[in-house]
């Protein structure tokens, strides 16, 4: 029988993380306790710390430093080696502050896509994405701090364990399908042309369709990696614009990193280029308030790229081109890469775009396995999907090809 995993600080945390053991072992479950603890007291749970330090590259000695932040970063580092060699995880709860949090969720987002995961904790009402990232993580907020068990901690750990029981005991009914999972990008402003390249491939591919607001790109690519995803057809590569102007929905600089180590199909374009992101008006650095703004809606801001930035955003993307190690057709819709970026429209710039698709066409290597191809059409434009689908089609492979995966449960 697969367990429930409870993992903490076992030193400051142990009455409540016990607590959740409890919970869990009424429902029936087995239970293994972790201890992530970085003092070096003695320790209650089933796994001593020392023994998950051991899966640090540099053993134990890394991780029990006199140093406490380095100490939990190196635990942290050493959870995420260790929780990936349980064979019997079932599920895996915790709770903590902010170092609980950071040390539990950096074993869980190594976790396959599907495993139950649920983090009870102090930091869950503000910004969760440093420690959510492109996982499934639930995260619960603790209400009061996690010190104690009182009629609201009580209450509010009860319902943690009692939703990683239900997780665990009843696992969703597993797709039926035989058709390979494609994963798309999409952007509001690419919406048409991503709609009709689903609509074509649909009958063929289970298709994946992921917002590209920073972790929308972050988890396309944890599913490449994860092996869940027989190739790619990124429309909409606009966190690179966050990444390079300074936005906020940037995926970060290892963005296409990915498929230089899997050789999976990619079919690639320049959707959304012509925008760098930011919230509300008034969260606009001052410096560039001059800048060409379009207000999309109270809580977002969008910035045109200029010449200049699209110049390094076109070397950027044939950096990653020329990397990959896949079969790759990268198209480029001179007619414009979005929505407002054509004639009339807020971000209409020929020169900006012109900059872009220079930079990309200088930098890029073409081999026989990749292709470079320039057509004069907008990117929303139903003759432009027509190519991308076309372009997937040339280089997928065979449905016999296509390993079958599941995630591991």
């Amino acid at each position: 029988m697969r367990a429930a995993y409870v993992a903490g600080t076992f030193d400051t945390k142990a009455r409540e993380l016990f607590f959740l053991r409890q919970c869990l072992e009424k429902l029936g479950l087995r239970v293994v306790t972790v201890d992530l603890s970085t003092s070096g007291k003695p320790s209650p749970a089933s796994v001593h710390p020392r023994e998950v330090a051991r899966h640090h590259p540099g053993g134990e000695a890394a991780v029990f430093s006199s140093d406490r932040g380095s100490a939990v970063g190196a635990m942290a580092q050493a959870f995420a080696q260790f929780i990936r060699t349980r064979r019997d995880l079932g599920g895996i709860l915790s709770a903590g502050g902010s170092g609980g949090t950071t040390l539990a969720t950096a074993g869980m987002r190594v976790l396959p896509v599907g495993t139950p995961k649920v983090m009870v904790s102090t930091m869950a009402s503000g910004d969760t994405r440093p420690y959510v990232g492109p996982s499934d993580i639930c995260m619960m907020y603790s209400v009061t701090d996690v010190q104690g068990i009182h009629r609201i901690s009580e209450q509010v750990l009860a319902n943690a364990a009692h939703a990683l029981a239900g997780m665990i005991t009843h696992p969703p009914a597993v797709s039926a399908t035989s058709k390979p999972a494609l994963g798309l990008s999409m952007f509001g402003v690419t919406t048409p042309c991503v709609q009709a390249v689903t609509k074509q491939l649909s009958d063929q591919y289970d298709c994946l369709v992921f917002h590209a607001t920073g972790v929308g790109g972050q988890s396309l690519e944890k599913l490449a990696d994860s092996g869940l995803l027989a190739g790619v057809i990124d429309v909409s590569t606009t966190e690179i614009a966050d990444e390079i102007g300074g936005g906020v929905l940037s995926a970060g600089p290892q963005r296409l990193d990915v498929f230089a180590q899997h050789a999976l199909p990619y079919v690639g374009s320049c959707g959304a280029l012509d925008m760098v992101n930011f919230g509300a008006f008034d969260t606009v650095p001052e410096r560039l308030r001059s800048r060409r703004l379009v207000r999309h809606n109270p809580t977002v801001t969008l910035m045109r790229t200029t010449a200049d930035e699209c110049r390094a955003i076109g070397d950027f993307i044939a950096r990653k081109l020329n990397a990959m190690t896949g079969p790759v057709r990268f198209l480029i819709p001179e007619g414009g890469v979005s929505a407002i970026d054509k004639p009339g429209q807020a971000f209409h710039d020929p020169e900006a775009d012109r900059a872009l698709f220079a930079a990309i066409e200088q930098g890029f290597r073409p081999t026989p396995t990749k292709r470079l191809v320039k057509l004069p059409h907008h990117i929303n434009d139903d003759a432009f999907a027509d190519a991308l689908v076309a372009a997937w089609r040339e280089i997928a492979p065979s449905h016999n090809e296509v390993r079958s995966h599941a995630p591991h449960r």
